[in-house]
C-alpha cells in the first residue's frame, strides 16, 4: 500500500496498520486486551507518538488505541470523510438587524486538521452559515478578521485594535456586535473594551468556545446563536460576555464586561460572574433579564471611544515570604502601576513594606485586590492593611485583580499623574466597583452535604 494513505502514522504505528492491511480512513473492528472498538481510523497529526492508532467511535468522540494492546483488526468498510464546513451562500433577509462579527483567532465554529492537529477556524458568513444555519434565522451576518491569534497572545494593540473597529462599526449604523475570542483571556478583553468603549447604543457581545466544534459536545454552535441573538435582537447596550449557563444547552448567560471570570479549565459552564449575577439570561429566541440597572439600547449613532493602554503595568500575586527584591525588581524594570493581589483583606508581609515605600517615592502606583477573588478589600481593619496605606497601597474595592490590571493600563495611558489615575481607578464604570454584594452574589457550595446533594439530584440525573 502508498504510505500516502497511512496519514501521519509513522515508525511502530504504521506498521501495526500495514501488518492488518488496513487504511486510514476505514471502517474497523478492532480486538485489543482491553476489548473490542469499532470505529473510523483517523490520521495521525504529524508530531504526534508513533504508539497509538486514534479511532472516531460511533459517539463522535476520538480515542486512542495503545497499539502494544492490539489483537486484530479488520477492515469493513471504507469511506473518506471530507470534514471541510460545506460553504453556503449566506442568506439576507429584509427587516433582520444587521451584525458585524470580528473575529480574533477564537475559534467559534472549526473543523479539525488531523494532519496536524489543529483546529481550522470556519469564518466567513457563508461557512459559519454552513456550520449554524440557525444565525440566518437571526440575523444579517457580516464578519471580519481582524486578528488570527490565541487568546494568551491578546494585549494592549488588540485591545485598541477593537475599540477603533467598533467604533467604526457603530458610526456606519451596525445593529449589534459579536467578537469571537478564546476563552482563556476573554474575561481580560471584555474588561478592556467596557473601558475603551463607553456609552454604545448597541451591544457589543464576546463570545468563545470551550470545545472545537468537530466534539459531539461542543459549545460553539449554542453560544454563537445565543451571541447572535442578543446582538441583533438584544436590549443590553453593553460589552457583554456571552456563554453557557449551565451544563446543559437549556441557555446562556449574559455576564457584564468587568465582573466575569473563567473559573474552570474545560467546563463548558466556565464563566461566572463574581460578586453579583448574570445581567440576564439568553436562548435561541429570547433574553430574560435578571439585573434591570442595564444600559438599553438606542438609535443614535453615539459612542465613545478610549483607545487607550500602557504596558507598563503589572500584577504582583502575593505568597508567603516573598521578598522585596521581587517588587523592587519590577519597579526597576520600569512598571509605572503595579496591582498587588494580596491575602484575606488585602495584606503582604511587612518584608515588602521597605519596596512599598521605595516604589511609591519614585511614582509608582500601586493598588491592593484580593486573592480571595470575592470580597472588598479593607485595609482598615488590622495593623498590615494601616500600614500599607500610609505607605501609598491604594485599595481597589471589590475589583477583580484582572479587572483592576486591565483598568490600571488604561488609566495610565492616558496619564501618569498619581492623582489623576486615582480617581480614574476609583470611579466606577461598568459595576467593576460596587457598593455591595448581593446576598445571591457568592454562591460556591462544597459537594457530599446532604442539602446539597439533594438540590444536584434535581439537574443531574
Amino acid at each position: 500500500m502508498s504510505k500516502d494513505i497511512f496519514q501521519g502514522y509513522k515508525g511502530r504505528s504504521l506498521n501495526v496498520l500495514q501488518k492488518f492491511n488496513v487504511r486510514v480512513w476505514a471502517q474497523v473492528n478492532i480486538k485489543t486486551t482491553r476489548g473490542f472498538f469499532h470505529g473510523t481510523v483517523l490520521p495521525r497529526a504529524e508530531n504526534d507518538d508513533d504508539k497509538h492508532i486514534v479511532l472516531k467511535i460511533p459517539t463522535g468522540y476520538n480515542i486512542g488505541i495503545d497499539i502494544f494492546s492490539i489483537l486484530e483488526i479488520k477492515e469493513i468498510g471504507y469511506q473518506k470523510a471530507n470534514y471541510k464546513i460545506p460553504e453556503k451562500e449566506f442568506p439576507y433577509s429584509d427587516g433582520f438587524p444587521n451584525v458585524k462579527l470580528f473575529g480574533t483567532g477564537g475559534t467559534i465554529a472549526s473543523r479539525l486538521d488531523y494532519r496536524t492537529g489543529a483546529v481550522i477556524p470556519a469564518f466567513s458568513p457563508g461557512e459559519l452559515y454552513g456550520a449554524v444555519p440557525e444565525l440566518a434565522d437571526i440575523c444579517n451576518l457580516t464578519t471580519e478578521k481582524l486578528f488570527a491569534v490565541f487568546s494568551e497572545n491578546m494585549g494592549p494593540e488588540q485591545y485598541i485594535a477593537l475599540a477603533k473597529a467598533i467604533g467604526k462599526e457603530i458610526r456606519n449604523g451596525i445593529d449589534g456586535i459579536i467578537i469571537g475570542h478564546g476563552t482563556d483571556t476573554l474575561h481580560h478583553s471584555a474588561a478592556a473594551l467596557s473601558f475603551m468603549v463607553q456609552n454604545s447604543p448597541v451591544p457589543i457581545i464576546l463570545v468563545g468556545s470551550q470545545r472545537s466544534s468537530d466534539r459531539p459536545s461542543s459549545d460553539a454552535a449554542l453560544n454563537l446563536i445565543h451571541a447572535a441573538y442578543a446582538a441583533g435582537h438584544g436590549d443590553i447596550a453593553e460589552t457583554l460576555v456571552c456563554m453557557f449557563g449551565p451544563t446543559s444547552d437549556d441557555y446562556g448567560f449574559l455576564h457584564r464586561g468587568t465582573r466575569v471570570r473563567k473559573m474552570h479549565s474545560s467546563y463548558r459552564s466556565t464563566f461566572r460572574t463574581i460578586g453579583d449575577t448574570p445581567v440576564a439570561t439568553v436562548t435561541r429566541n429570547n433574553i430574560k433579564i435578571i439585573k434591570d440597572d442595564y444600559k438599553p439600547r438606542r438609535r443614535d449613532r453615539n459612542v465613545t471611544i478610549l483607545p487607550y493602554f500602557s504596558d507598563k503595568v503589572t500584577m504582583m500575586y502575593y505568597y508567603p515570604y516573598m521578598k522585596a527584591e521581587i517588587l523592587d525588581s519590577l519597579v526597576d524594570m520600569g512598571y509605572k502601576g503595579i496591582v498587588i493581589v494580596g491575602t484575606g483583606l488585602g495584606h503582604v508581609n511587612k518584608e515588602l513594606y521597605p519596596a512599598i515605600e521605595r516604589a511609591t517615592a519614585k511614582g509608582v502606583v500601586l493598588y491592593m485586590t484580593l486573592q480571595t477573588i470575592w470580597g472588598y478589600v479593607h485595609m482598615f481593619v488590622y495593623d498590615t492593611g494601616r500600614d500599607m496605606l500610609a505607605k501609598g497601597v491604594i485599595p481597589a474595592g471589590n475589583m477583580l485583580p484582572e479587572v483592576a490590571f486591565i483598568k490600571l493600563g488604561w488609566a495610565l495611558g492616558q496619564t501618569e499623574d498619581p492623582e489623576e489615575v486615582k480617581k480614574i481607578m476609583l470611579t466606577p464604570i461598568m459595576d467593576e466597583i460596587t457598593e455591595r454584594e448581593p446576598y445571591n452574589g457568592y454562591l460556591v457550595y462544597q459537594g457530599g452535604v446532604p442539602e446539597v446533594e439533594n438540590f444536584i439530584k434535581k439537574f443531574r440525573k
